[in-house]
């Protein structure tokens, strides 16, 4: 894929500039400029991309519309550990007693998903009230946890459409994405 120095890059600002974009810098950059050069070398009609890592997914969304590349974007839901643990290769470095906690950050995701479905719309109180899971698991170390707009990743300070609730956090020495669509009810 880089058989030479690499002097052009794809920059999908604002989009990824948030969430993992602030603790990962460049992470994106990366991402958008390989998924570029794999689609002008397959030149797929259809690509699919895990709602797991839903800032990638969104990235490559953006990119696409952004440069006119002929590819259909899907998103494919994120599978689940029976636990509702997001299912990711990084969870095989997880420790029996992290493995044991980990699906707290699932809960968290939840947590956010009843407060707005009981009619919360402000997101500091949803955070709030989803961050008291946290409470009983003082060996995860949240990165941060944010309400952002599916489409733009920008954070939201109201919830009156759909948002995503995203967040990161470490277990132990692993670091763990997760993320879930909350829809206000529509009465």
């Amino acid at each position: 894929m880089y058989p030479q120095t690499q002097l052009a890059f794809v920059d999908v600002e604002r989009v990824s500039g948030h969430l993992c974009g602030r603790y990962r810098a460049g992470h994106f950059r990366g991402v958008a400029t390989v998924v570029l050069k794999l689609f002008q070398i397959i030149q797929p009609h259809v690509a699919f991309f895990g709602e797991k890592d839903y800032q990638q997914l969104a990235v490559v969304r953006r990119m696409v519309r952004d440069l006119n590349v002929p590819v259909e974007v899907t998103g494919v839901e994120t599978v689940r550990e029976p636990d509702g643990l997001a299912i990711s290769s990084r969870n095989r470095r997880l420790g029996p007693s992290e493995r044991a906690v980990a699906p707290v950050l699932y809960q968290v995701l939840l947590a956010a998903r009843q407060s707005v479905a009981s009619g919360e719309r402000k997101a500091p109180a949803i955070k709030e009230a989803a961050e008291q899971v946290l409470h009983g698991a003082p060996e995860v170390r949240l990165e941060y946890f944010e309400l952002v707009d599916p489409d733009g990743i920008q954070p939201v300070s109201l919830v009156t459409t759909p948002v995503r609730a995203a967040l990161a956090a470490w277990v132990g020495e692993v670091r763990l994405i997760d993320n879930l669509l909350l829809q206000p009810p529509t009465y």
